[in-house]
């Protein structure tokens, strides 16, 4: 037997569940002689809205007589995936781990199955509690500073789209993929193009991982914050809000972006860092229908929500869509009283009526650089207080494209229903972005209509602010990923190493394999 790659399989949409008798038939392989047959990559090509495709990538086992197949340039022999090793922890000291999102999660995997026992440090609570804390807050606005849409077993990505596309060209992309699929979400995400969870699968993979980390030795500590530490020697003592302390030669900080008290104690401890640009802006939101159209056409009806993406270049700034959420909703993610932040969210079905995205401003360390490395975060929290100010009642400030593009305010919806789930206030956004993000995005809409025809419409909500896209700091580590305190270990979308579940995942992963 003969184990192929098959790729431009051009296949109509309408056709996509006969895709095995269209690939026999198009490399003319029997159907009784196939004895494996699996989707390693499928993408929508809709650059013909009369004529919208699906593209695949096939592997299958056949007979050795089809060897002649190799002369097509279409075909080629399957190489074998690249294992992973896990080679037995040789240290002393079990490593700990601080915080449970993607960095900290497969670090503390491989740490696992490499019979480290890893302690697990995380603030929030586990899954099944952190959901009932969102969920409290959605409905009543009474928020659990440290379980919310940002702590928490799973991170901030957790309650999200749940992505899994990443620019990072990485060897471990498909092996983080493939722990995804086994840990419980749908096996279309080893093969789509761009890949997604959605928050109610994430859960439960979540839950999965953590329970295999456990089965191996590892030990959970929720509701704990790391708040100090002590260097003697080769050794770190971590000290935690409740009395607990922990001892280890090998500490890994996978804090996400929104650990702020953590970040100022780390920078008082003498923790080098250094500033990074992020972004601000807003939420958008459409009907998914109109974007359904938009990029499908008429073949609209027989694809999944669709989703777009689009990018800016203004003379001195970068406007761009970011976490485009099909089928979802505007998030209340607040992880500190008195704030305004927004996120969007999709379960994997992404079936609600609206799409949102995130339409952000870049913002450099010039904009914000007073002195202290610490700057950036003072600068985030400044728009946070100011949005939840401008209502002071949790609702978030909101306009319509029509009448922020003409220097008006709107004083209700049209076409489109916001989901925010506390409400929006209708206001001006100047209020609560610096003048040069209002600016921009002023700019920037009808440029991006261009692109993407629809997105400016008039009717379209917007949504502030959204300013949790990244970490304002970078923790800085050397070749070895060690911080400029030997034995910690800086990780993922916090440490400023990341932007995305996937990348935070592998670069978790690629430090957790760097100990052993």
């Amino acid at each position: 037997m003969i184990h192929l790659k098959l790729s431009n399989i051009k296949i109509p949409v309408a056709e996509a569940k006969n895709i095995k008798n269209l690939v026999c038939k198009q490399f003319r392989i029997r159907t009784e002689d196939l004895d494996g047959f699996r989707i390693v990559r499928q993408s929508v090509d809709a650059r013909k809205k009369n004529n919208v495709l699906y593209n695949y990538q096939v592997e299958v086992t056949i007979p050795d007589n089809y060897r002649s197949l190799l002369n097509s340039p279409d075909a080629t022999e399957c190489v074998a995936a690249k294992e992973i090793a896990y080679p037995k922890w040789q240290h002393d000291r079990q490593p700990v781990v601080v915080g449970f999102g993607p960095a900290g999660m497969f670090a503390a995997l491989y740490l696992a199955r490499c019979g480290a026992h890893p302690i697990i440090i995380e603030r929030g609570e586990r899954i099944e509690e952190r959901q009932q804390s969102v969920q409290r807050f959605l409905q009543t606005k009474v928020l659990n500073p440290n379980s919310n849409v940002q702590f928490g077993e799973g991170g901030a990505g957790t309650f999200s789209d749940g992505k899994l596309n990443t620019n990072v060209n990485s060897e471990f992309n498909q092996f983080i993929l493939n722990e995804f699929y086994q840990h419980g979400a749908p096996e279309e995400v080893t093969y789509q193009q761009n890949p997604h969870v959605g928050t109610d699968y994430l859960s439960k993979v979540v839950k999965n991982i953590r329970t295999e980390i456990e089965s191996l030795g590892g030990e959970f500590h929720f509701n704990t914050i790391f708040d100090a530490f002590e260097k003697d020697g080769e050794e770190l003592r971590i000290h935690c809000n409740n009395d607990k302390t922990f001892v280890t030669n090998h500490l890994l900080l996978g804090l996400g972006h929104s650990a702020r008290d953590t970040i100022r104690m780390l920078h008082a401890h003498g923790v080098l860092m250094e500033p990074k640009g992020f972004s601000i802006g807003v939420r958008m939101e459409h009907l998914q229908r109109d974007i359904n159209r938009m990029q499908y056409g008429q073949a609209a009806n027989l694809l999944p929500p669709a989703s777009y993406k689009g990018v800016v270049h203004l003379k001195d700034r970068g406007v761009y869509t970011f976490c485009m959420c099909p089928g979802g909703t505007v998030m209340a993610s607040a992880s500190e009283e008195g704030t305004i932040v927004t996120n969007g969210m999709s379960e994997h079905k992404r079936d609600k009526a609206n799409a949102n995205s995130a339409l952000l401003v870049s913002v450099g360390p010039e904009d914000f650089l007073q002195g202290s490395v610490l700057d950036g975060i003072d600068y985030q929290e400044k728009y946070e207080q100011l949005a939840f100010r401008m209502a002071g009642d949790g609702r978030a400030p909101g306009n319509l494209v029509g009448e922020f593009l003409k220097g008006q305010i709107a004083t209700r919806h049209r076409k489109v229903v916001p989901s925010y789930p506390h409400g929006l206030y209708y206001g001006d956004f100047s209020r609560c972005l610096p003048d040069y993000a209002v600016y921009a995005l002023r700019e920037a809409l009808p440029l991006l209509d261009r692109k993407l025809p629809g997105i400016a419409n008039v009717d379209t909500v917007l949504t502030g602010v959204e300013t949790r896209s990244s970490s304002p700091v970078r923790i800085i580590r050397n070749e070895e990923r060690i911080s400029s305190v030997s034995g910690i270990y800086p990780i993922g979308e916090g440490a400023g190493y990341a932007g995305g579940i996937m990348s935070a995942a592998i670069d978790g992963l690629k430090t957790a394999i760097s100990l052993t």
